[in-house]
């Protein structure tokens, strides 16, 4: 069961939270957890998570700004404030506030990571754990960010129906070195039908300036602030490194290591059983809040 829950992010922004429950009384008891999808993603592609992650926990993921069901920022020379990381920042605290969560879990990948990371250098208060998967701390500067800009000209659009879009993804885009089914799937499903065929749910050219607000800074210091137990995972053929992922460990006051094999960037997508087998345990040590 799948409930729609919106809530009210920075400057007003209507955003889509989704409730993954089972029938329980009003006021859920159950530990929280908030999913933060990363850059181009959107709720659902956590279901599979929150499937078993909803048998013992209240599990509410969200359409971030600009993706999903939730409200784009208008287009202007705003952009940059309104597609910045306090902004995403924000509206991850507006939902963990008016939807009860807290103390919250916090699992995120990719850019979705960096949100609750700094949500959770930030306000501690509402944080008890944290889960980053495949995100780097280290910035990854403008070469990367011209590569990314170059890529969104490579997309065929309109793909003629939603398979085709994963077959592109996952065999045919350049970027894709073997057949990769789970970065297929995962594109395949912010394809939406258009009247001229599918395309993607969000506007590339505000997922562009989105990781303009973060991709040339480093995010060392704000992970160092971090003080709740937090689990760093990356697939062994994901975008972050084991010595990176190392690292970010070390500089953890409370961190933990878990890599994936035989995974990429969506890890999730790629071998949930083994993304599930590094996760649970990890939920499972989290103290129980104090009465």
């Amino acid at each position: 069961m799948v409930q729609r829950i919106d809530v009210t992010g920075a400057e007003g922004v209507r955003l889509a939270a989704w409730q993954f429950r089972e029938p329980v009384p009003e006021a859920d008891p159950r530990p929280g957890v908030l999913l933060l999808h990363g850059l181009m993603g959107r709720a659902s592609h956590w279901a599979g998570t929150a499937q078993w992650l909803g048998e013992r926990r209240r599990v509410v993921a969200l359409d971030q700004r600009g993706h999903g069901h939730s409200d784009r920022p208008p287009a202007g020379a705003a952009q940059h404030t309104t597609l910045g990381r306090e902004a995403f920042v924000a509206d991850a605290e507006a939902a963990v506030e008016q939807l009860g969560l807290a103390p919250v879990t916090l699992i995120g990948h990719s850019m979705g990571a960096l949100t609750a990371w700094q949500l959770a250098a930030r306000r501690p208060d509402l944080v008890e754990a944290l889960v980053i998967c495949d995100m780097r701390a280290s910035a990854l500067g403008a070469a990367s960010q011209r590569d990314w800009e170059d890529w969104f000209h490579l997309w065929p659009l309109p793909f003629p129906t939603q398979d085709a879009a994963r077959r592109w993804f996952g065999e045919d885009d350049p970027r894709v070195e073997r057949p990769d089914p789970g970065r297929g799937a995962f594109f395949a499903e912010v394809m939406h039908e258009s009247a001229d065929g599918w395309r993607p749910l969000f506007s590339r050219r505000q997922m562009l300036t989105a990781r303009e607000t973060w991709v040339h800074d480093a995010h060392w210091e704000e992970l160092a602030q971090v003080r709740c137990p937090t689990l760093v995972v990356r697939g062994l053929d994901g975008e972050l490194g084991r010595a990176e992922a190392q690292e970010m460990v070390r500089v953890l006051p409370a961190g933990r290591y878990a890599e994936i094999p035989d995974a990429g960037h969506y890890l999730h997508y790629d071998q949930p059983a083994a993304w599930r087998a590094v996760l649970e345990p990890f939920l499972d040590d989290i103290p129980a809040p104090a009465p």
